[in-house]
């Protein structure tokens, strides 16, 4: 009965580290797209008007691909896994815009980012938990 226990604690454990690397990617995947972006809306006439729903996208977007990769690590619970990818993303994101924003608060665009982080969490997960390796 102890070995099962050991067992399941290092699968616990090895699952965290696949959701915390899949988090990690999204985030990467976004800096590296806002970084396009902000480039993009420096040295081009774009309008300024596309940065709310270039970073609701991109973040989206990040989030679907980083639970793609952590669900197909786990390959079990897709849609649990990908929706703490989201969750972790959106949390880190708030975390450091309360720390380097001034006057950073809660308002509807927050909570829009918070439900499409979640379902492209979900719906990342439950894709990655059908690819098969």
């Amino acid at each position: 009965m102890e070995k099962i226990e050991n067992i399941s604690k290092s699968s616990t454990k090895s699952n965290v580290s696949k959701i915390l690397i899949g988090s990690g990617i999204a985030l990467v995947i976004s800096a590296i797209c806002l970084l396009i972006i902000s480039i993009i809306l420096t040295y081009t006439n774009v309008s300024e008007n596309i940065i709310t729903v270039s970073v609701i996208i991109i973040s989206a977007l990040s989030i679907f691909v980083g639970s793609i990769v952590s669900a197909i690590n786990i390959n079990k619970n897709g849609i649990l896994n990908g929706s703490i990818v989201g969750a972790i993303y959106i949390l880190t994101i708030y975390l450091l815009s309360s720390i380097f924003v001034a006057g950073f608060s809660l308002n509807l665009q927050s909570v829009i980012m918070i439900i499409f982080s979640i379902i492209a969490g979900m719906v990342g997960g439950i894709i990655g938990v059908n690819f098969h390796k």
